[in-house]
């Protein structure tokens, strides 16, 4: 079978993870090749890829020439000329999250995979994290969830404020597993350090009743990567960080009219999600089935992180 060239746009901190993603399946022969990094900083270009054995330029276009399928790993605001780019090559694309900054810039890149015939998949990394892919199964039409996303002030990713750089991941899990978007939705949000929101709170109504409080932060002193969900007779804690998971529920117990609980304490190895997102892009690739984390998909948690901005008093224009 003919190896996949994937080129990786981007050389930066996520470009260089996805290169060594990329170099790892090469290395485990699994018809995978690093084509060509590419990045407006060649020097920089040049060093990932003499560390990977692959070829440096900061010409997109040219590198699409000699590609299969891209990652894109470059500032959100640069997304849509590179993505458009890929798919007018004939390239399949993986684009990190938020797939752009606009919903138009979204709707445009969408409506563009599906004229081309291309497969669009968007990096939210946590649908590949083994906490939720173990216990997806254990959410049963939840009542209530909460999450909450911080971390410390980034380096990168700040071009796009708190909630569509993280709130976002909470934002796609809950709209998948519930199936729906939000009805309501009330927010807040503060500028810390940028001139955008950098701390941020959501309470959104959706249209089957559930209802979510999130809470995202990106100048906290420690990270946090926590969601619960409370369904009849129990919840589920999920903590994505220490990839551990707490089921309570409610268990009949015969002869005894008092409520009984069971508390059980699940853990998970390590896994790799980055890896798994790529696996599933080259699974996608090869069969032309839809990718785990679709480019429609993407578009509709940037549509509500865009309605949890807009919901804020003095932030209504998230653009």
């Amino acid at each position: 079978m003919k190896p996949l060239r994937i080129a990786v746009v981007g050389a930066g901190h996520m470009g260089r993870r996805h290169a060594q993603k990329v170099a790892a399946l090469c290395e485990a022969d699994a018809g995978v090749e690093l084509g060509a990094i590419v990045d407006i900083d060649l020097e920089r270009a040049q060093r990932l890829a003499a560390e990977f054995g692959a070829r440096a330029t900061c010409d997109a276009r040219e590198a699409f020439r000699g590609a299969d399928a891209a990652i894109v790993a470059t500032p959100t605001s640069e997304h849509l000329g590179l993505v458009c780019a890929a798919l007018e090559a004939g390239l399949d694309v993986l684009v990190e999250k938020p797939m752009t900054a606009t919903l138009a810039d979204a709707e445009t890149m969408l409506a563009l995979a599906n004229r081309r015939g291309r497969m669009l998949q968007v990096g939210h990394l946590e649908w590949f994290n083994p906490v939720l892919r173990e216990t997806r199964a254990r959410i049963d039409a939840p009542r209530f969830i909460e999450a909450h996303r911080m971390g410390p002030f980034p380096e990168r990713g700040t071009d796009v404020d708190v909630v569509r750089d993280l709130m976002i991941h909470d934002l796609d899990i809950l709209q998948q597993i519930l199936g729906e978007e939000p009805e309501r939705i009330e927010s807040i949000g503060v500028s810390v350090v940028t001139d955008k929101v950098d701390i941020a709170n959501a309470r959104i109504e959706f249209p089957s009743g559930c209802i979510a409080n999130l809470t995202a932060s990106r100048v906290s002193p420690t990270a946090v990567r926590k969601i619960r969900f409370f369904q009849r007779d129990g919840y589920l804690a999920l903590d994505f960080l220490a990839r551990a998971a707490l089921s309570f529920r409610r268990v009949a117990t015969a002869g005894s009219a008092a409520a009984q609980f069971e508390t059980e304490e699940l853990a998970f190895g390590p896994g790799d999600s980055l890896l798994a997102q790529l696996e599933d892009f080259v699974s996608t690739v090869r069969t032309r089935k839809q990718p785990a984390m679709s480019g429609r998909e993407g578009l509709r948690a940037l549509r509500t992180a865009l309605r949890v901005v807009e919901a804020m008093p003095g932030f209504s224009d998230p653009g």
